[in-house]
């Protein structure tokens, strides 16, 4: 299903009002506002009724982009050059102008670079937003957003439809410096690969 320019300037619009959107990546459906934003940030908490504690991670439309607000190790960066775009979240060392709210006070966050032509699209016009699956806590991730629970499309501001995603599977989170796989999911084995070799 096509997504138009005009639903994707809507969308970044609605982010850069502090509003929730529902975007498409390559593994399930995500929910993204402002990663910056402490408000927006709350907004994604509430919409998904999560703990506070359990921090978000944020997506860019490169890794380069990603560099304004977290410090790449050189082993980190390696990484991120071989599995970006894709279904991987990188968590690495955050710097000062990221939000609490976003990780939960920790000082390491999750780094995401969807490898979706939508998603990479409304990150071109608004970034970095946060990458957490959308939906309720607790509840499966959705790959097509017909599947989305009425009660938690009401807690958004737009949607992004662009069908079914191709995957069915959140990324896999993986902590390179500890050469620690944090969550086993798209991609996990070639991670595992890497880490063997390079970390």
């Amino acid at each position: 299903m096509p997504v138009s320019d005009a639903d994707l300037d809507a969308a970044a619009a609605a982010a850069r009002d502090g509003g929730p959107v529902v975007y498409p990546t390559e593994t399930v459906y995500g929910l993204g506002a402002d990663a910056l934003d402490a408000d927006a940030v709350e907004a994604v908490f509430a919409a998904k009724d999560r703990d506070r504690d359990k921090p978000l991670s944020f997506a860019f439309p490169d890794a380069d982009a990603a560099s304004e607000h977290v410090h790449w190790s050189d082993t980190e960066r390696a990484f991120a050059d071989v599995f970006l775009p894709g279904p991987v979240t990188l968590v690495c060392e955050k710097r000062d102008s990221v939000p609490d709210a976003l990780t939960g006070g920790r000082d390491r966050v999750g780094v995401r670079v969807p490898d979706h032509d939508v998603a990479l699209a409304l990150l071109d016009r608004v970034a970095p937003l946060t990458a957490t699956s959308a939906n309720v806590s607790g509840e499966p991730s959705v790959t097509n957003p017909a599947d989305l629970a009425p009660e938690f499309r009401e807690r958004v501001d737009a949607v992004l439809d662009a069908g079914d995603t191709p995957g069915g599977t959140g990324s896999t989170v993986v902590d390179v410096e500890r050469a620690e796989i944090l969550r086993e999911g798209a991609g996990g084995d070639a991670v595992r690969e890497w880490l063997a070799a390079n970390a």
